[in-house]
């Protein structure tokens, strides 16, 4: 695993758990209202290494009850199932967030019972993905995450980051007609402060 980034405790992005945060490096998408630029190349060196995050994990195994394994895209990460199996083998529960361009990688996961919570963003409606990920349209694998994820039986939301200058009513409409019934949705808020693009910073 390619590790940029280490939050040694969360209240609050792990339902019902205290959880620490593990950010992968590296994302397939290019977001303009990202706020985590740094993650994004996929050629940059990790800047902490894995042994560093099993022996702060070991460290709180009777602190914590949960790891989110965020990004970046962990998902993009060849050895992910392995880093989840152990991560679970210490006692956590692993919560996953991803941006669903890998129903694979997904389906992998869910087959293994590698994980007991996942996040899907859901960017935009599919019509305008490649302009809000900045890459080519990934609607089929999209769809086909949702569905995976909402069928799995796994605890799981999908949401939506706020972007008033690029999302509109009507596309908040049609993202969520994206979500099958009995799923979560959730709005979130837009942090312009660290956003990619210069011109969403305010």
């Amino acid at each position: 695993m390619k590790i940029g980034g280490l939050q040694p405790v969360t209240a609050s992005d792990f339902p019902g758990r205290m959880a620490a945060i593990v950010f992968t490096q590296g994302c397939n998408f290019h977001c303009p209202f990202c706020h985590n630029g740094s993650l994004l190349p996929m050629d940059a060196d990790a800047r902490i290494a894995e042994h560093d995050v099993w022996s702060f994990l070991q460290k709180r195994q009777k602190l914590l009850d949960g790891v989110v394994i965020s990004g970046g895209e962990p998902s993009l990460q060849s050895d992910l199932a392995g880093f989840c199996r152990q991560v679970k083998d210490m006692g956590f529960a692993v919560k996953l967030d991803t941006n669903g361009s890998r129903p694979g990688v997904i389906k992998a996961l869910l087959d293994g019972n590698y994980v007991d919570f996942i996040a899907m963003d859901i960017k935009a409606p599919l019509s305008r993905l490649p302009e809000l990920t900045g890459t080519v349209s990934h609607a089929p694998q999209i769809r086909l995450s949702i569905s995976l994820i909402a069928a799995s039986g796994v605890d799981h939301l999908f949401r939506t980051t706020d972007v008033k200058p690029l999302l509109s009513s009507e596309d908040h409409r049609s993202i969520k007609e994206l979500v099958p019934p009995g799923s979560l949705h959730v709005v979130q808020p837009f942090v312009a402060k660290n956003a990619m693009a210069a011109s969403l910073r305010k």
